[in-house]
């Protein structure tokens, strides 16, 4: 079996989620989060940071008019990285220079969610904002509110920072969810006239420019599969393949002559097809990879792919948190050198993991590996569900392992690392982002070619596919078991991913494994149980990892583990584990036994053995952590 075989995953309307787990956080996401991001995006939280999001798309819309009527706008300076009252005109532009991304997202988890649960209250204010953002579109399809209120004579100069090409790419996502969710193709029409637009100024024989922050290559790839456009294909390969060739485009932009040290930061230091290191701003880093694994899907590239894999490889093995967090520096959101993992200064920002889960579907969209579902699953319960709080009103933008309140107030290197969730950011990427892709989870569960079903994830759900209607009832993150009701349509392959963390299960049916995958042959309706054990386990990471030595993590199932003040009391450094904790589980909380090693006062004094005093252990989840105010945290303890 050639491991390279193609697959697609199922669409939202194929597939509907009713598990014990994830149904409590859908029903977060839907009824909390997304409400109360349509408050924030219109500056209505109370001693929230103000978006200003949708305050541009209407200055937009009123400039536009001007100039479909021949009047001459005002102009202001673009030279700003954000915008605010202190230091822009009232009617100039304000927030991020990427800010017009935070509805898109907003509409994308809005069209998911409409998918699973309509609402017609919901589906009003989205058409409001929708109204609201078309309004601002000029009459050749352009529409970026920061240069349409600013300067609309500077489209297009600066590539490299100010993001008109990102937020596109975003406004396609959500148009794109938005239009299958509602048969309303408004948004999806506007953002296929942006597209035409881009299409016909970049290209070989026009401007060889390509995004400073990657999505729009994702986006377009996207818009080609629904709409069968074969401009938009093309257009994102000639983003990946211009990418990084000498002379660097972005010094033509401004005249001036670089290093590739330069640009690390955007993945333009060389051509992706040459790339083997995830390197730079973190974010950027995984959702231009997630566009390689399209582009080498769709063209069946194996040189690209082979690009991805090297990549992957890199961040699997040598760059990414036992919590699925990726981005360990703040200087840059980036990528560090290999096995630089901090505990206290991680940055592994929220939107970094949502997009190594793209990147993860992508790539086993590409090959049949588990490797792919086991990181996806891995950073899903972890760093993705610590992104938010339990009551969908508050969100980390950094998902650091070890917190120390007073470093946090006390120490600027710390200052990116925050003890509490945060109300909403200026800089609100995160929070949108989540929520579409929670609101999304259906269309990661399952991948599918013409003869095999993949299940990747072990959530509860009900699919309906060309092969089977297909039941599953999940307690995967309690019990590990799972069933499957099989009502068989035609002869196929059941591929069951062995979770990587799992070292004994049971399947009702005879199977054959590989690549990860138990295989099984399903000829007729058929009930199909499962057990993954679920036994608690101490996890090392290399010794290489500076931070670890000489400590573990205690993980469940999926789940990785952390100990809080709330419940262990202060100083957690001084928690040791005993050689035989004697782990008991109850309820979703670990018991271990262990030892705080007495207090010593003495800044220096000669070695000898600590004192110590036995103890029970605290474990929780760690996207649990952060929800009973600023306390102590670490996932990592002394062994």
């Amino acid at each position: 079996m050639n491991s390279r075989e193609f697959s697609n995953h199922l669409k939202t309307d194929n597939v509907k989620i009713n598990d014990p787990f994830w149904n409590k956080i859908n029903e977060t996401v839907r009824t909390s989060v997304i409400p109360y991001q349509y408050l924030a995006l219109q500056d209505k939280v109370e001693g929230a940071e103000k978006s200003y999001c949708i305050e541009n798309f209407i200055k937009a819309g009123r400039v536009a008019k001007k100039l479909r009527q021949g009047i001459e706008s005002q102009k202001f300076p673009i030279d700003k990285w954000v915008y605010d009252e202190k230091n822009s005109d009232e009617n100039a532009f304000h927030g991020y220079v990427f800010q017009d991304s935070d509805v898109y997202k907003w509409i994308e988890a809005v069209g998911y969610s409409l998918q699973n649960y309509p609402d017609s209250d919901l589906e009003e204010k989205a058409n409001k904002f929708i109204d609201i953002i078309c309004n601002a579109q000029l009459d050749n399809g352009y529409l970026d509110t920061l240069y349409i209120i600013n300067d609309i004579d500077k489209t297009f100069t600066n590539l490299k920072d100010w993001h008109e090409l990102y937020c596109f790419g975003h406004m396609v996502e959500g148009a794109l969810s938005y239009y299958n969710a509602t048969g309303n193709r408004k948004l999806l029409d506007a953002a296929c006239r942006f597209a035409d637009l881009i299409c016909d100024t970049f290209g070989e024989d026009k401007i060889k420019g390509y995004p400073g922050h990657e999505i729009a290559e994702m986006a377009l790839v996207k818009l080609y599969n629904e709409t069968g456009k074969n401009e938009y294909l093309k257009t994102a390969k000639f983003f990946i393949d211009e990418r990084g060739k000498r002379p660097y485009y972005f010094d033509c932009e401004k005249g001036t002559k670089s290093t590739a040290e330069n640009y690390h930061y955007n993945q333009a230091h060389i051509p992706p097809r040459m790339q083997r290191e995830a390197v730079g701003h973190a974010v950027r880093g995984v959702y231009l990879y997630s566009a390689m694994a399209d582009i080498a899907k769709a063209y069946d590239d194996n040189e690209l792919f082979n690009a991805c894999k090297s990549i992957w490889n890199n961040i699997e093995n040598k760059k990414m948190y036992i919590t699925g967090g990726v981005g360990s520096t703040v200087d840059g959101e980036a990528f560090s050198f290999n096995y630089d993992l901090p505990n206290d200064l991680a940055y592994a920002e929220t939107c970094a993991s949502i997009g190594l889960i793209f990147f993860a579907r992508r790539m086993a969209e590409n090959e049949i590996n588990s490797r792919y579902a086991d990181v996806m699953e891995r950073a899903l319960y972890n760093t993705v569900l610590s992104g938010m709080s339990q009551d969908g009103k508050s969100f980390f933008y950094v998902n650091p392992l070890e917190v120390l309140p007073e470093a946090s107030n006390s120490d600027s290197r710390k200052r990116h690392i925050k003890p509490v969730r945060q109300k909403w950011f200026s800089c609100a990427c995160c929070p949108p982002n989540l929520a579409r892709l929670i609101s999304s989870l259906n269309e990661y569960i399952y991948t599918e070619n013409d003869n095999t079903l993949f299940v990747n994830l072990y959530i509860g759900t009900e699919l309906d596919c060309g092969k089977a209607h297909i039941t599953v009832t999940s307690d995967y993150t309690e019990s590990g078991k799972v069933a499957f009701k099989i009502d068989c349509k035609k002869p196929f392959t059941l591929a069951l991913r062995i979770p990587g963390w799992c070292g004994k299960y049971t399947i009702s049916e005879k199977f054959d494994i590989k690549n990860g995958y138990a295989f099984i042959k399903i000829r007729e309706s058929v009930n199909i149980s499962i057990e993954f054990k679920t036994d608690v386990k101490i996890i090392k990471c290399s010794n290489r990892v500076r931070a670890n030595v000489g400590k573990a993590a205690v993980t469940r199932g999926p789940f990785v583990y952390c100990v809080e003040e709330a419940d262990n009391g202060n100083n957690l450094q001084m928690l040791r584990l005993s050689d035989s904790p004697d782990f008991k589980y109850e309820n979703g909380i670990i018991f271990a036994g262990g030892f705080r090693e007495k207090e010593d006062d003495a800044l220096y004094s000669e070695y000898k053995s600590p004192d110590l005093e036995e103890c029970i252990i605290k474990f929780i989840p760690y996207y649990r952590w952060g929800n009973r105010g600023e306390n102590e945290m670490s996932v990592y303890i002394r062994i």
